[in-house]
């Protein structure tokens, strides 16, 4: 019996080569498999809060990034302030008078497109935290680095997160 379970080198190499094979057939399917469709929205956009809009009756969520809530308020100089309304108003007047072109390929559960924003070439969402209006969610962490140094917007005092404040953290 002991000869049965006994493997040759051989064996172990035509296991090696299937069980590779396996894994270059599975990796080209992958590679086959169509990208995720984009989803682009242009026009006149209406500020809805600090990180969404309306653009042609479509629900946009700007990816990448978390701005305070509408009702929130921060802490600077030992006094509350309404940040939330100072982010929204600060994106509105950033957006007066364009046209912005929205994209993404995903949704979120409200079933608003998640999507980079563009007035031309510049990226809405990487102003708004660069401004200090929005926190990253990982994609503009040096954008935040630099409002957090210059101490623009949330970052000139205090503020709870707005995911922590959304959950009741205020």
């Amino acid at each position: 019996m002991g000869f049965l379970l006994r493997r040759t080198r051989s064996s172990k190499l035509l296991d090696f080569l299937a069980f590779s094979v396996i894994i270059v057939a599975m990796l080209g399917l992958l590679w086959l498999l169509p990208e995720p469709v984009s989803e682009s929205v242009a026009g006149a956009p209406r500020v809805i809060d600090g990180d969404s809009l309306r653009v042609h009756g479509r629900n946009i969520r700007l990816l990448g990034i978390d701005a305070v809530e509408r009702d929130q308020t921060c802490r600077r100089n030992g006094a509350e302030w309404p940040c939330g309304a100072e982010a929204a108003r600060a994106l509105r007047n950033r957006l007066q008078g364009k046209l912005v072109t929205c994209s993404g390929n995903e949704h979120d559960k409200h079933d608003r497109l998640l999507a980079i924003c563009r007035i031309g070439k510049d990226d809405i969402n990487r102003w708004l935290v660069r401004q200090g209006w929005a926190v990253s969610y990982g994609r503009y962490m040096t954008d935040e680095d630099a409002a957090k140094r210059a101490r623009r917007g949330i970052w000139s005092g205090t503020f709870v997160a707005p995911l922590d404040w959304r959950e009741g953290a205020r």
